[in-house]
């Protein structure tokens, strides 16, 4: 399985930004799309977006799209995460995976957005 390390979290005010990276070990990176999740406390984890892995097709949570960018770094073997226009809805801890079903995760890194 692919090491996935996330880092980027923090705490901001409503409205703000947070970019959120995340770190693999590059054995699987090319093979299979990389996605991100998020759990808030109480909830489910829940997609949040994602991108391929060749052409680089990107997908969003409807919740996140035209405030959150994917994108993805071949040659670093790293995906980010650009969350602009943040909400207190969007407090949660976030998780990047990757593999064939989405089996491989990191141990995520918490997001809070005050209001």
């Amino acid at each position: 399985q692919e090491q996935l390390v996330e880092s980027g979290g923090g705490l901001v005010q409503a409205g703000g930004s947070l970019r959120l990276s995340c770190a693999t070990s590059g054995r699987t990176f090319r093979r299979y799309s990389m996605g991100w999740f998020r759990q808030a406390p109480g909830k489910e984890r829940e997609f949040v977006a994602a991108i391929g892995w060749g052409e680089g097709s990107t997908y969003y949570a409807d919740s996140v799209k035209g405030r959150f960018t994917i994108s993805r770094n071949n040659a670093k073997n790293t995906v980010h995460l650009q969350m602009n226009s943040l909400k207190p809805a969007d407090t949660a801890v976030y998780y990047c995976a990757t593999g064939t079903d989405f089996d491989s995760w990191g141990q995520g890194t918490q997001v809070t957005v005050s209001s």
